[in-house]
This record gives structure tokens, C-alpha cells and sequence, in this order.
């Protein structure tokens, strides 16, 4: 049967309970930061911040400590080990359970529970409401949701040795999380290593010999060069529109590629009557795309998986073979390349590059099939890390969205 409070169904021996029902909720407060005696003492005070850094589902520490004389001058409480930290200013729905006793500022609502709750429990179901606590909140400066806002949050909730079973599964998934986490960090520094030191020569792969040709950008490219100021205000700008149409392309932006990646579904799309008119600056073949305004270093290769056009503050490189667009992408994202890249950088407003700037970058260049076999090893690598990262968000939606969801 559908419950009524929750608009779902639950399983029948499973109740409807408010936060209160598990435990005392108290609110945190803050010493008058004029006053040292307050601050610097032996008790961990916590803030947003210091749960939002943290990984996993614990607090062991925080940056800020407060004195006794500060937690009697505040409104300020020390909880015990075990309580749950609930930010509801902010950050509203971030939590954690804390490893040692430890006071928080005025942006939490701390639930200390009562004997027969099962905190894990808690925590994981919790996570689950983040948006209902949203939709409650009121603003001023900050966003904030009340206790007795809190409190009208329905909350499924089994029998305690359920709770306990549900919280172990989904704890043992946190950790694999964690692990997955930094298991793909391993692989990123490992691929940026392995990276670095194959497409300068640093090291060779088994078979390969001879000297490389260092040559610049633009002999390798028939053309290399960006929108225009004049053109974007014009013509351009009043053409965009923000959700695809029939017979608009993508207008790819600084922010919407990155190595082999790029973003198709960007902020913008441009008419292709429009776009045809600037064929120079239209991306209908594989080439570089380089940033040349804000993000500089960032580099990509525009795989021409559709026909898109370019944003002002991109670079465009068409190569008289695209052949070797991924290889030159890889030498302008390694070390080498990006300190050609910053040493040309002119700062203003903002951090910006010239188009006689990247026509003048000089890119290693081996022989083609030892470019292909660089090139192979870091896609495999690049795969790997895809795989990982796929199994990672799989684990995180399931606990994000199990056993609470609708």
C-alpha cells in the first residue's frame, strides 16, 4: 500500500517517524571571534566546511578548536561520539557522525541519539532527503531550513535490526566508494607519469629508435585561428540560442573540452545558416582545439562526432593530416607543452593567448607508428580509468537512491 505521508509505497512492518523521534536535536553556536580566550582550546568545533572536506561518513577533526570559557560564552554544545552533525545553512543536508566529542557553529542542527537508534541508519537515510530539506529552507543571507521544518520530513524507517543490516550494507559500499576514489587517483598520476615521460622521449617503447622532428603548429596546420570580436557581436551572439533546434550545431566553449572529451550538449547552439557563414571558425573535421582566453593549457581534440562551432575564446588548429591531432593534443597537455603554453600567457582581466602565440608552439613529432603505439597505451589507460570511474558512479547512485527511494 501506498503510505500516505511518504506518497510511496514501504513495507508494512516499516513505520512513519519524524527526526525527533531519534534522537535530541540541538543547534551549535559560535564564540565572538574578538575574544582569543575563546578560541584555540580543547574542543573540536565544527563548521560546513570542515564536513564537506571530509571523506566518508566519520569526523575525526576540524580545523578550529574552542576553549571552555568559548563554549560557555556561545550557544554552542559538545556532543557526544556517535552524534550525527547535520548542516541545515548552506550546504543543507551535508552530514556526518563524528569520532570524538566535538561542538559545531550556529549552521548545523545535531541530532544526539537516543539509545535504540541506529545512527548509520540515520546518516544513509538522511542523504536521501537533501532535496525535501531544500524545498523547505527559507533565505536571507543564507538558505536554512528550522527544526520544526526538520521535524515534518517523514521518515521510513524499519525495525532496529533492519536499520542495522541496511546500515552495514550500505557502509560496506561507502568504503568501496573510498577505494574506487583513490584507486582512480593511483591511475591518474600513474597515466599523467607515463604520459609525461613517452611523448617527449623521455623513455621509448620496445622497438623503437631515431631521432624525432621538432617542428611548430603551424607547419603542421592549414590553418590557425579563433572567432573574431567583430564577428561574435555582430552576428553571432544575436543568433545563439540556449536549447537545440532543428537545423542549430553546438557552440563549443572553452569550458566544454578537455583531452578527449568534448561536451555536445553546451550552453548555446548557433544556426548552422549562421555558422556556415564562418567556415574557418566552423568545427566540421577532427582538429585541436586549444583555450585562449581564461582557461589556458586546456587542449583537446575535436573528435567530429557532429558539426559544432567554436566559441571566442577558442583556438582553432585544422591540420593538413587530423591524423595527428591526438598526438599533438598529448604533447600540449604534458609538461613540456603546457610550460610553451604559460610562457606565451599575457595577463589582463584575464589569462589570455594569441593566435600567433599557438602557431608558434613547437610539438615533438616521432614517426607514425610509434605515435600510434604511445597513443594506444594511454587510451588503454584512459579506459581503465573510464571503467573505474563508471563502476564509481554506479555504487554512488545506489546508495544515494537505496533502499529509500520511491
Amino acid at each position: 500500500m501506498v503510505n500516505d505521508k511518504l506518497n510511496y509505497i514501504i513495507p508494512n512492518d516499516w513505520e512513519v517517524r519524524h527526526l525527533d523521534d531519534f534522537g535530541q536535536i540541538v543547534s551549535g553556536g559560535t564564540p565572538s571571534t574578538a575574544v582569543s580566550e575563546y578560541w584555540n582550546g580543547p574542543i573540536a568545533w565544527c563548521t560546513p566546511t570542515d564536513i564537506t572536506r571530509t571523506d566518508g561518513i566519520t569526523i575525526s577533526e576540524t580545523e578550529k578548536s574552542i576553549t571552555d570559557a568559548g563554549l560557555k560564552n556561545s550557544a554552542a554544545v559538545v556532543l557526544p561520539t556517535g552524534s550525527l552533525l547535520l548542516c541545515t545553512r548552506a550546504t543543507i543536508g551535508d552530514s556526518k557522525i563524528n569520532n570524538i566529542p566535538m561542538a559545531t557553529n550556529q549552521g548545523f542542527k545535531n541530532i544526539i541519539p537516543y539509545k535504540e537508534t541506529c545512527i548509520k541508519y540515520l546518516y544513509y537515510l538522511l542523504q536521501t532527503k537533501k532535496k525535501e530539506m531544500l524545498e523547505k529552507a527559507t533565505a536571507s543571507t543564507f538558505a536554512e531550513i528550522s527544526k520544526s521544518a526538520l521535524c515534518e520530513i517523514a521518515l521510513q524507517t524499519p525495525k532496529r535490526t533492519e536499520q542495522e543490516k541496511i546500515a552495514e550494507v550500505l557502509s560496506d559500499i561507502d568504503i568501496l566508494i573510498e577505494n574506487l576514489k583513490k584507486l582512480i587517483t593511483k591511475k591518474k598520476n600513474i597515466r599523467q607519469g607515463t604520459m609525461q615521460i613517452l611523448v617527449t622521449g623521455k623513455k621509448r617503447l620496445k622497438g623503437f629508435s631515431g631521432d624525432w622532428k621538432v617542428t611548430s603548429l603551424d607547419k603542421l596546420c592549414r590553418i590557425v585561428t579563433k572567432q573574431t570580436g567583430f564577428d561574435y557581436s555582430a552576428e553571432i551572439k544575436p543568433s545563439l540560442v540556449t536549447a537545440p533546434q532543428i537545423g542549430t550545431i553546438p557552440f563549443i566553449q572553452n569550458k566544454d573540452f578537455e583531452g578527449f572529451e568534448i561536451n555536445y550538449n553546451t550552453d548555446f547552439f548557433i544556426p548552422y545558416d549562421v555558422a556556415e557563414k564562418y567556415p574557418k571558425i566552423l568545427l566540421d573535421e577532427v582538429c585541436l582545439l586549444i583555450s585562449i582566453s581564461g582557461r589556458i593549457g586546456n587542449v583537446a581534440v575535436f573528435d567530429h562526432k557532429q558539426t559544432a562551432f567554436a566559441g571566442g575564446a577558442v583556438g582553432i588548429a585544422k591540420l593538413y593530416d587530423p591524423e595527428i591531432a591526438k598526438w599533438c593534443m598529448l604533447y600540449l597537455s604534458c609538461k613540456e607543452g603546457q610550460e610553451q603554453i604559460f610562457s606565451n600567457e599575457k595577463v589582463g582581466a584575464q589569462h589570455n593567448l594569441t593566435v600567433a602565440d599557438v602557431r608558434k608552439l613547437e610539438i615533438k613529432l616521432p614517426e607514425k607508428p610509434e605515435r600510434e603505439a604511445i597513443i594506444n597505451v594511454l587510451l588503454d589507460m584512459d579506459n581503465e580509468i573510464r571503467l573505474l570511474e563508471e563502476k564509481l558512479h554506479q555504487f554512488t547512485t545506489f546508495i544515494n537512491n537505496c533502499p529509500f527511494s520511491e
